[in-house]
């Protein structure tokens, strides 16, 4: 079992933590962690993008010429889908994208981000990072900085811990996320993921469960 130091506001080591195995170390399925994110994605999308077809276009009701002895084509409405202003053919319509993912599927995706990202360094716990109880934006960067030079960084947080909430909603290069809504496609998307201790050990919580269900 792996362990990392845990580090306070000014970049020194305060303790350790133990990586489990089983979260940390897991197997990366490349596959699944594809699948979880295109369902994330897809999850996100609205739907609600809509093209009126040749019924639903006003006007047009007038046939534009006489039918015969014109040398051109029959007409009957100038909101047919080859005329200007018609109605478009076979356009989108509102619907749902959502895909369904087995809670076990997620957990395993997860896990398999978090190991890639342990692998290679870049999981880190902190103590915290603001001191006393004011939220100071440019104090937290500053203790961000001595964690990680990583130039987009998820911060995970008890969602209880106001002072760091306020201190870096604002931050754009930090994406700040509750314990309980940590995700594959984050965990990815971002060079380097850095826990408050509470947070983390709310996640080995979480995820020691998970693993023990599909056991």
């Amino acid at each position: 079992m792996t362990s990392i130091d845990v580090l306070d506001a000014s970049g020194a080591k305060t303790g350790s933590v133990d990586l489990p195995e089983d979260i940390f170390g897991a197997k990366v399925n490349v596959p699944l962690i594809h699948q979880v994110v295109v369902a994330q994605l897809a999850a996100r999308r609205q739907g609600t993008h809509k093209a009126k077809t040749r019924g639903e276009v006003s006007g047009g009701g007038k046939k534009p010429y006489r039918q015969k002895g014109t040398g051109r084509a029959r007409q009957g409405s100038t909101r047919a889908p080859q005329f200007t202003g018609g109605g478009t053919v076979h356009g989108p319509l509102p619907r749902d994208y959502s895909q369904k993912t087995p809670k076990k599927m997620k957990a395993a995706a997860l896990r398999g981000a978090l190991s890639d990202r342990a692998t290679g360094g870049r999981v880190h716990v902190v103590s915290g990072l603001v001191t006393g109880e004011t939220p100071k934006t440019k104090a937290a960067l500053e203790a961000l900085r001595k964690i990680t030079e990583a130039k987009t960084v998820l911060v995970v947080v008890d969602e209880t811990d106001e002072l760091t909430w306020l201190s870096l909603r604002n931050a754009p290069e930090v994406h700040l996320l509750d314990a309980g809504q940590l995700n594959t496609y984050d965990v990815l998307v971002h060079d380097d993921v850095v826990f408050t201790q509470e947070a983390y050990d709310q996640v080995v919580a979480r995820l020691s469960k998970s693993g023990k269900e599909e056991a």
